[in-house]
């Protein structure tokens, strides 16, 4: 029975989705879900204050990468004390997660033989039900990794049939940070597709893009939804201020019609992992309230 570290937090609910919760030895400081392996060891921490407000963490976060350093801090010695025969990391982004650059450092002084080493990249919904199947392989339960994909794919496409005829599809901008504004990115625009939307500011499959209030205002969508990543919905809803008290904010369409969504973006929307599904339901309810009712609303979301 392997060994396994998981230091992202979707990669550590694939491999409780697979059953394979028991062989999981050590966590990242932000995996959370199932609760259940909030009492395995931590094995990284962030070099910034997560209870800084958004512009803060956004500035040290540009600081840290401007000068050539990781945003977080790989515990080496933890690492030697479990013994993982497999690390779960992740190379998509350098501000979301522990990346290989933070383990090879980690285990550069390793004795013996170095764990297996498995990062995911995932920048669409394809890449995700990929890289579940990759892990599944990768840990030798190949055909739970397929049936989890095709009852993902299933419960998707449930939904899509529905939203497929819906008309009209409002359009949305999804921000996946307040201050400064960042638009949705990579499998968003294609979850906001799926759950009867048009996506305005991002592009499927390509990273998130820094945005403006101009340009958000020149957009003018019909629904906003407000999904900082790594923030919980309480977070969300006191970091909405620095989008709430700007000027132009009452009169944007959104807001004069009451179509502001803030969503747990720490939990949905942001982790590339099972629960992209509770995510696309989370967007069918907002998009199409009349429509939809999953039982997220008032959890996973609100309205402003």
């Amino acid at each position: 029975m392997e060994r396994i570290v998981s230091l992202l937090p979707s990669s550590t609910e694939i491999v409780c989705a697979l059953g394979l919760e028991p062989q999981l030895v050590g966590r990242s400081h932000e995996c959370d879900h199932p609760a259940s392996v909030v009492a395995l060891p931590v094995c990284s921490e962030p070099k910034l204050d997560a209870l800084a407000s958004s512009r803060e963490i956004d500035r040290r976060v540009k600081e840290l990468v401007r000068d050539g350093l990781s945003v977080y801090r790989v515990d080496a010695e933890r690492l030697r004390e479990l013994q993982p025969d497999v690390i779960l990391t992740q190379d998509q982004c350098d501000v979301c997660a522990v990346t290989p650059r933070d383990l090879r450092e980690a285990l550069a002084e390793w004795l013996g033989a170095q764990p297996r080493v498995i990062s995911l990249e995932p920048q669409t919904l394809g890449d995700v039900f990929a890289d579940l199947r990759r892990v599944a392989t990768t840990l030798g339960v190949e055909e739970r990794g397929a049936a989890l994909v095709r009852e993902l794919s299933g419960r998707i496409a449930e939904i899509g049939e529905v939203t497929g005829a819906l008309a009209p599809r409002p359009r949305v901008a999804c921000l996946e940070w307040i201050d400064p504004l960042m638009a949705d990115g990579s499998w968003m625009p294609e979850l906001v597709r799926l759950a009867g939307g048009d996506s305005l500011l991002g592009t499927q499959g390509a990273r998130s893009p820094w945005t403006s209030f101009e340009a958000l205002a020149q957009a003018d969508p019909e629904v906003i939804v407000v999904m900082p990543c790594g923030f919980d919905l309480s977070r969300t809803r006191r970091e909405a201020g620095a989008l709430v008290e700007h000027p132009g904010f009452p009169g944007l369409r959104a807001r004069r019609e009451g179509r502001v969504a803030l969503v747990d973006g720490h939990q949905y929307m942001n982790r590339p992992g099972p629960r992209l599904v509770e995510s696309l339901e989370i967007l069918a309810e907002i998009l199409h309230p009349s429509r939809f009712d999953f039982g997220h609303r008032g959890l996973g979301w609100e309205w402003l």
